[in-house]
């Protein structure tokens, strides 16, 4: 393994966990409830930590699969921000139906339990949509993943 890939998927792994932690402390801190949209973003963030921390064994796979799901983040963060933003129900969308059926909103609700519409939790920071910086790290992320990707074996 190249020794240059692992300080890379650290990153990303460091990165996708430090998101999910301000996510939490937006909603438990300053009471930004997260919408269907908002879970899944996190659950996606979570997923590409853990894929990142298991890919240290197998490096271009983790490249990978950190770049479908940064892929899948980005549709999340602008599907949130372009369409379900506009609708006061969030009910029976993709989003609450993956983590309904996953059952994390039951396993862990502090992290995973959507607790607002997503015409609720369309908020503002800094001028922007939350789901802007969601969006922008996703993208960071891809970006990493691709490099981890380009790396020469060896």
């Amino acid at each position: 393994m190249n020794v240059s890939r692992r300080p890379l998927l650290v990153a990303v792994a460091v990165l996708s966990f430090a998101a999910v932690a301000l996510a939490l402390v937006s909603q438990h801190v300053f009471d930004m409830q997260p919408c269907p949209w908002c879970v899944l973003q996190r659950l996606i963030f979570a997923v590409i930590g853990v894929v990142c921390l298991v890919a240290l064994a197998a490096p271009r796979a983790g490249g990978a699969v950190v770049l479908l799901l940064c892929v899948c983040g980005m549709a999340a963060a602008l599907w949130q921000h372009f369409v379900a933003a506009s609708s006061d129900s969030c009910k029976l969308t993709l989003a609450e139906r993956i983590i309904s059926g996953l059952g994390l909103d039951g396993l862990a609700p502090e992290v995973f339990q959507a607790r607002a519409s997503c015409a609720d939790a369309a908020v503002s920071m800094l001028g922007a949509p939350y789901e802007f910086y969601s969006l922008a790290l996703f993208i960071v992320l891809a970006a990493l993943g691709w490099r981890v990707l380009a790396r020469p074996a060896g």
